[in-house]
């Protein structure tokens, strides 16, 4: 069946970007949070993102309108219940995300396609809890997800041929540009890029340079847009602490080992940008390398 609707679980950072690009693509998107308080932040952040582009001429206020008329905000997990495919995108908790699959499975027709946005659990464990692995997909889409056109299409041992090619034309229809993965923990780009960043840490750890110089000379020599700490600091030490702990515990391979100087930062509360200090101190105007006393 030709997906008409989608569901997408969560409204956070990614749940928000998700809905915002499916409703833009001219889909009726239908967004569940928890609680009422969430679901409006989120709902709030979609409609500032869509004022800001309406203000730099790369939206019409009308097509704004068009893209919010098409969001149906929900607290409630029985509205998912008519949805052509469902993006989950609550927070990576495994045990969450199943009992979540388990109760949309009852709700919805044999015809939804169920996908994660997940970047490092497995999509097979997911679907296990659900009677219909064979409709079961892994969407893992990108921060910001409106202006990355990055989607990883994963595909199980049981994801049916037809389940996997609808998510794939679905992806292109959303603007983006998906590439095909198996359903290995990380996928293609965490996969690649957990271990890089693990390795900038630990030459930090062993003297070989110092934070800014290992930046520069990640972007000064091989074209990076940004080096592996300022990399690190967006996308968060706790995000990295926790995804590097799933992969190793998937892989067992030392390459995925958080280093302990990852783990001290983590219990500080160094944690990145979002906590104000990470590698990067940003407590001022131009930020500045963290004193990690090394």
């Amino acid at each position: 069946m030709p997906i008409q609707t989608v569901g997408v679980i969560g409204c956070g950072l990614m749940g928000s970007g998700i809905a915002q690009v499916c409703a833009q693509a001219g889909y009726k998107t239908i967004v569940r949070e928890v609680n009422d308080e969430l679901l409006q932040k989120g709902l709030g952040k979609i409609e500032g993102f869509l004022t800001k582009s309406v203000e730099k001429g790369k939206l019409t206020a009308e097509q704004k309108q068009a893209v919010m008329s098409n969001l149906i905000g929900t607290t409630s997990l029985t509205a998912m219940k008519d949805a052509d495919i469902i993006i989950e995108a609550a927070i990576e908790n495994i045990n969450l995300k199943k009992e979540l699959f388990g109760e949309l499975d009852k709700l919805c027709p044999s015809h939804t396609i169920f996908a994660s946005n997940t970047s490092s659990l497995t999509i097979t464990e997911m679907a296990a809890a659900t009677k219909r692995p064979d409709r079961f997909v892994g969407l893992h889409f990108f921060n910001p997800v409106p202006l990355m056109k990055l989607v990883e299409v994963v595909r199980t041992i049981a994801t049916s041929h037809e389940s996997f090619n609808t998510a794939f034309a679905f992806a292109k229809t959303l603007g983006k540009e998906p590439i095909a993965c198996k359903d290995n923990s990380g996928f293609v780009v965490n996969l690649l890029l957990v271990p890089y960043l693990l390795d900038a840490i630990r030459a930090l750890e062993n003297g070989v340079a110092t934070v800014e110089d290992l930046d520069k000379g990640m972007v000064l020599g091989c074209g990076y847009p940004m080096g592996p700490f300022t990399l690190l600091d967006f996308v968060g030490l706790d995000t990295t602490l926790y995804i590097a702990n799933i992969m190793f515990e998937e892989y067992r391979e030392s390459k995925y080992a958080p280093p302990p100087l990852l783990r001290k930062m983590v219990l500080a509360g160094y944690l990145g940008k979002k906590s104000g200090k990470g590698f990067y101190d940003y407590s001022s105007e131009k930020p500045k390398a963290t004193d990690l006393g090394m």
